[in-house]
């Protein structure tokens, strides 16, 4: 079974000890064609390092929605992520309501996940100079 999602935005998410508690900057995917978490890492607004030690900081995530009617499903397929040690999902809401401070829309559930640039972002943070070029490009939809 599929279940659409879209995705709405990257942004950086604030935790606190260690629970998400609200996106403190968000770059919508329909109003760029940049990767919000490049522009974030460049822009040093990230404190991963500080998140990863005390559960505290500013990390990336992304935000996506969801049908309501699937939430069951995409629960139990997250459980079964974490069964094999696969994490990454921060949270999973409850249809039309706010998560992380972002509202949701009419019989939707809102869904936040971990940013899979956060390793380079500690990096930047670290001071060592990274570069990240997103990829892109076009596929034939016959192929896919």
């Amino acid at each position: 079974m599929r279940v659409p999602i879209e995705s709405k935005f990257g942004g950086v998410l604030e935790l606190r000890s260690p629970r998400p508690e609200r996106f403190v900057a968000i770059i919508y995917y329909s109003g760029t064609s940049l990767d919000p978490s490049e522009q974030y890492i460049l822009a040093r607004m990230t404190s991963v390092r500080e998140a990863a030690s005390t559960g505290k900081g500013r990390i990336l995530a992304n935000f996506r929605e969801l049908p309501a009617p699937s939430r069951a499903l995409v629960s139990e397929i997250i459980a079964e992520m974490k069964a094999v040690g696969i994490g990454g999902v921060y949270r999973l809401g409850n249809t039309s309501e706010p998560i992380c401070q972002i509202t949701v829309g009419l019989n939707r559930v809102g869904l936040v996940f971990l940013g899979g640039l956060n390793p380079i972002a500690a990096v930047a943070e670290a001071g060592i100079s990274v570069e990240n070029t997103s990829e892109s490009g076009l596929i034939d939809f016959q192929n896919w």
